[in-house]
């Protein structure tokens, strides 16, 4: 069937969700402004939620169940040459991008606000190249640094390196390790790394660091299995509508419905936990700006006689909780769409883990982009300086309270119903029939709504300086 007129009720029905009154609920900021959100947060959850439970009955009742194999879309071709052009000025603009962080964050003026470092590296870097991921694919392989560098050391010897076996134990174990410890923790834990020059590049240099030793060490495997941000584009990536092939003498853009690419299984189960990691993470980038938290984190403290580092075990606590919801939901899901036998709770992980990415895609779109558009002007600003002064107009300078909020409700709930499309997908490859993946739906449905009145809730919620 075509995917797009297959899929009009589930977009009249998000429209519906749009449509409520006109009390008023804070939002985050935007630049250096805050919204209001004309929106009754009641009406906000209840109509985010049961669009998602909607479009599971859709799916549930409808015979036009859309397929992973459909009829490809028109593509775009472009010269290999052109795109081969590209991808050499990129890979070397970033990796001096890279060095320029290093080198100005530790000698440049200790001012987050006009240093490279800073600018650069927590909005522009880490969430601007998750935008990118979302809508056009990873562009990582061709923008990590340590790959640029090992590929300009394999010209330099003719060919590629000598290196040891990657341990297949390991798996992807130390990517998801590196995600939270450098999103998670230093991110979103330690305002004051993100607000210090000095402190940013100590962070990239030793990032860079461990990167280049691994990639020397255990070659090209170690960037595919150790890199952090290089996973977490990977999976993000999935959702974008655009996948590139290589064809000849040209490369190959063809468009495909978001949720096509989270049907088949991650490889292994550290991929699985790396995903939800990555939903809660997103998500406790949110919860920690918020009055809640910091309500909870200083009654914690107050209770434990604890310092600062209270917030680590509040964010590994939610974390394990998340693991532990999703597992269940899965285990259920299992035990409700399978035909009676056991089954591998890992396999199952593996299977349904792909299909909550684009909820956590759609709150990282959300959550950001006010900030990384609002950050990437004062980027050039900064960059600018020394050759002229220059004043970039603020980009969200047109953006009505109705729009701001418009495209974070639209956001949130589009990247939960896709994902609610790709677990139905999920479950009928798993369970083989209509009638069982019906079944075997339904409590990951009930995981995914629950992620969406979170999500919708964080965003509501005013940001706490």
């Amino acid at each position: 069937m075509n995917w797009r007129s297959g899929h009009l009720p589930l977009l009249a029905v998000v429209a519906v969700t749009l449509v409520v009154g006109p009390d008023l609920v804070a939002a985050h900021e935007v630049g250096d402004s805050r919204f209001a959100a004309p929106l009754p947060l009641s009406s906000l959850f209840a109509g985010a939620g049961a669009t998602v439970a909607l479009t599971a009955g859709w799916l549930a009742v409808t015979e036009r169940t859309p397929t992973v194999r459909e009829r490809p879309a028109r593509s775009l071709a472009l010269p290999a040459s052109l795109v081969g052009a590209v991808h050499a000025v990129a890979s070397v603009g970033f990796l001096l991008g890279v060095v320029a962080v290093c080198w100005v964050g530790l000698t440049g003026r200790q001012v987050a606000a006009e240093n490279v470092a800073t600018l650069l590296t927590w909005l522009v870097w880490v969430h601007g190249l998750a935008l990118v991921s979302v809508l056009l694919g990873t562009p990582w392989r061709v923008l990590a640094p340590w790959l640029t560098f090992y590929r300009a050391l394999e010209r330099l010897e003719g060919g590629p390196l000598p290196s040891l076996d990657y341990p297949e134990r390991l798996g992807a174990w130390p990517a998801l390790v590196g995600f939270l410890a450098l999103v998670g923790v230093v991110e979103n834990l330690t305002p004051g790394i993100t607000r210090s020059p000095r402190l940013t590049a100590v962070v990239v240099a030793a990032y860079a660091g461990v990167m280049v030793v691994g990639t020397v060490v255990f070659g090209r495997s170690w960037v595919e299995h150790a890199d952090p941000l290089g996973a977490f584009y990977a999976l993000l990536g999935r959702v974008a509508p655009v996948t590139w092939t290589r064809d000849g003498s040209h490369y190959r853009a063809t468009l495909r419905p978001p949720w096509r690419g989270c049907v088949p299984p991650v490889a292994d189960l550290a991929l699985a936990a790396f995903v939800v990691a990555a939903v809660y993470t997103v998500s406790f980038d949110g919860f920690v700006e918020t009055p809640e938290f910091q309500s909870i984190l200083f009654a914690t403290r107050d209770a434990l006689g604890t310092g600062p580092a209270t917030s680590l075990p509040l964010y590994l606590l939610g974390f394990a909780l998340f693991v532990a919801s999703f597992a269940l939901a899965v285990a259920l899901a299992d035990l409700l769409g399978g035909d009676g036998e056991p089954r591998d709770l890992t396999d199952g992980l593996r299977r349904f883990a792909p299909t909550v990415i684009p909820i956590a895609a759609a709150y990282e779109v959300a959550h950001t982009y006010p900030a990384v558009v609002a950050q990437t002007a004062a980027l050039i600003e900064v960059s600018l300086a020394p050759v002229a002064s220059v004043a970039v107009p603020d980009p969200l300078g047109w953006l009505s309270v109705p729009a701001f909020w418009g495209s974070q409700v639209v956001l949130v709930v589009l990247g939960h119903v896709f994902a609610v499309v790709a677990a139905h997908l999920a479950a009928v490859e798993r369970y083989g029939s209509q009638r069982a993946a019906r079944r075997g739906h339904l409590p990951l449905v009930v995981v995914m709504v629950g992620y969406t009145v979170l999500s919708l809730w964080i965003i509501s919620r005013p940001v706490v300086a």
